[in-house]
């Protein structure tokens, strides 16, 4: 996982609230897994509390801000998983696949480990219909490096199922893309500050400030008025699932 998680994980489970509509669709996918581990678990988000959980994280500082629960905790790495081949009757991955140094290793290592389905909440970096890369270009060219293509899960783990996850418009987990709706939100560093794209390009205070104009002209709720009336929006998230 990206080192700076030591960082940015400070109050970081005060402001990736995990949203039910998207924990939903995750746990309709793990089926009827009773076993389930959590690669890149972080502060624990869309962990199953009727399952048997284990998690797996590199950060201490996310461990940390787990709250109390019977789910085991391990510090590691995807790409190394200290588990038995098929240990697990189902495995998740919750935007955290990006941050994995060898993306291929973690994804095959979970496909090993697991008997049942590998379920992975990501983004494709080929959709590009976000408001806020007209703000931050930027944005698209760090998610084309970072990102792995669509086709790579189905190359590391066999047959998969993709589906777009549209996003609420009052997500209550502040990933990326989460405020489409709430533009002011990206303007407010306590709530970006959980965004680790915010912590990586340097130039993103100047679409910021030019944001910050149009929302005070008004030109931002002219130029994307048709957004105002959606209740939900697909801005690029998927749910990558194993057949």
């Amino acid at each position: 996982m990206h080192t700076s998680y030591n960082t940015i994980g400070v109050n970081y489970s005060d402001l990736r609230k995990p949203d039910s509509r998207i924990e939903m669709v995750i746990r309709s996918h793990l089926g009827a897994a009773k076993t389930i581990l959590n690669v890149g678990a972080g502060a624990g988000s869309y962990e199953p509390a009727d399952r048997q959980v284990t998690a797996i994280e590199p950060s201490l500082e996310m461990i940390r801000q787990r709250s109390s629960s019977a789910t085991a905790v391990i510090q590691g790495y995807a790409e190394n998983l200290p588990f038995d081949d098929k240990s697990f009757d189902a495995s998740m991955a919750v935007l955290t696949v990006h941050h994995w140094a060898d993306k291929q290793k973690g994804l095959e290592e979970m496909r090993r480990v697991t008997r049942g389905p590998v379920v992975i909440l990501t983004f494709d970096p080929s959709h590009q219909g976000s408001w806020l890369t007209d703000y931050i270009p930027e944005l698209v060219k760090l998610d084309e490096v970072i990102m792995p293509r669509m086709a790579d899960y189905g190359d590391w783990l066999g047959p998969v199922e993709i589906a777009a996850v549209p996003i609420p418009h009052d997500c209550s987990d502040g990933f990326l893309y989460a405020y489409w709706r709430r533009p002011a939100a990206y303007l407010d560093p306590k709530i970006t500050a959980a965004m680790s794209s915010f912590w990586t390009i340097d130039t993103i205070y100047e679409g910021l400030k030019k944001l910050q104009s149009d929302l005070d002209t008004g030109t931002w709720t002219q130029r994307y008025s048709e957004l105002l009336t959606l209740d939900e929006c697909d801005v690029g998230y998927r749910l990558v699932t194993t057949k």
